[in-house]
């Protein structure tokens, strides 16, 4: 869907395949990481290769969230705090540093504050969203904003999902990736509501309630199915059948 901004030169995009399937994050129930090989085990999810700031307005929020952690919820705060937990690269971007392998942000299993992102896991304690908390990518995924301008100076916004062939020529060498994994879409309810906090995030209160109202109204058979949620449902079907032979 699409809709023009009243407000300013824009042009709004939604992916509505995607934000109406069911998509939800398999972090410690099953997400194989984005290594070369399936590593569940290893409960790394998506921070094997640590996060990559947008803008120093992202590095100052991770960088004063970082200070308030304690070793009892940050598994590598000694380390961190030591240099920092934040380095830049040759081109100057700003990227979480790596501790064995993952982000230093990352707990891991065994951990007795708990697995998984130290400043997710903070949020949840604090009761805040984990947005306020976490690097702009790692909140954003599996959505992703892209922006485009035309001669003219006007702005296209599309909200889709963050496939592997944007993270570049790495990507490919993803074993697995959860948008294209149909065990990844069985949650409760569709990824506009999951994901209403960061969709508000991306594109302002009014724009999301009126993705929310026009995606109220739209009539379910008239939504495509999602390609990885489709491949779940033949899949489902085949053990089904399967069980009454």
């Amino acid at each position: 869907m699409s809709f023009e901004d009243p407000d300013e030169e824009r042009t709004w995009v939604f992916d509505v395949t995607f934000l109406t399937s069911r998509w939800g994050c398999l972090y410690g129930r099953g997400c194989q990481g984005v290594l070369s090989a399936p590593a569940a085990e290893l409960e790394q999810g998506c921070c094997s290769y640590g996060a990559h700031f947008t803008d120093d307005d992202d590095v100052a929020r991770v960088e004063a969230a970082a200070a308030t952690l304690d070793s009892s919820q940050w598994q590598f705060a000694a380390r961190g705090r030591r240099r920092g937990p934040i380095r830049r690269d040759a081109t100057g971007a700003g990227v979480t540093r790596l501790v064995d392998g993952a982000c230093v942000f990352l707990n891991r299993p065994g951990f007795p504050g708990g697995a998984g992102c130290a400043l997710h896991r903070a949020a949840l304690e604090r009761g805040v969203l984990p947005l306020e908390l976490k690097p702009d990518v790692c909140w954003q995924l599996p959505l992703r904003r892209e922006e485009t301008v035309d001669d003219s100076g006007h702005v296209t916004t599309t909200i889709t999902q963050w496939d592997r062939r944007h993270w570049g020529a790495g990507g490919a060498a993803f074993h697995w990736w959860c948008t294209e994994a149909p065990e990844a879409f069985g949650a409760p309810v569709p990824v506009w509501r999951s994901m209403a906090a960061e969709l508000v995030a991306l594109v302002g209160p009014l724009r999301y309630l009126e993705l929310a109202a026009y995606l109220e109204a739209r009539p379910p058979r008239s939504l495509l199915p999602h390609p990885a949620a489709a491949a779940r449902e033949v899949r489902s079907d085949q053990l089904t059948a399967r069980s009454r032979r």
